[in-house]
């Protein structure tokens, strides 16, 4: 066990935390929940920032890393949700998580396959998770009516209209060898 693997942890540790402060009925408890959501997000590049500076990378943290990510975002989409209920922000959060739902089989498949490169991280999956991660943390800390709570629904889309356009471009780097015959 290395500090990039306890960071990972940490962030699984979050998800329950981020659940009951989100539901507390207290003035504090959602920027609390904002909080442990921030938190979530800086230990998600700190993690793999220190893991290949000090060359501590593992097959657990490569595996509990992604996961961690993701079911932080959705739990954190979900909650939402709820709250918003509105078609404005559930349309993009169905579109991210559907995205990481087909995302994370092809590249298991891939990763089958030997060809797990072909649909690794791009610069555009970084600048989707970024805006993501700042309007999940805007739409987490303030009520919905608030105008950063709109500037986190227009974020969002953004971030959604990304998640499709890098899945499509993930579909098109593994069409290749979805569509060869077995």
């Amino acid at each position: 066990m290395n500090i990039p693997n306890l960071l990972t942890l940490a962030r699984i540790i979050f998800i329950p935390l981020l659940v009951v402060f989100f539901y507390l009925p207290f003035a504090w408890s959602l920027p609390v929940a904002a909080g442990l959501f921030a938190l979530a997000a800086v230990t998600d590049w700190l993690d793999g920032y220190l893991a290949r500076r000090w060359d501590q990378t593992t097959p657990f943290g490569a595996f509990l890393d992604p996961v961690a990510d993701k079911v932080m975002v959705a739990v954190a989409l979900a909650l939402l949700i709820e709250r918003f209920d509105t078609l404005w922000l559930t349309l993009p959060a169905l579109v991210i998580i559907g995205r990481e739902i087909v995302i994370s089989a092809l590249r298991e498949w891939m990763a089958e396959m030997g060809k797990r490169s072909s649909v690794a991280v791009s610069w555009l999956g970084k600048i989707k998770t970024t805006l993501q991660m700042v309007a999940l943390l805007l739409l987490l800390a303030f009520a919905p009516t608030s105008p950063l709570a709109v500037l986190g629904v227009a974020t969002l889309h953004v971030a959604a209209i990304l998640t499709l356009w890098s899945m499509v471009l993930y579909l098109r780097a593994a069409w290749p060898h979805l569509s060869r015959s077995m």
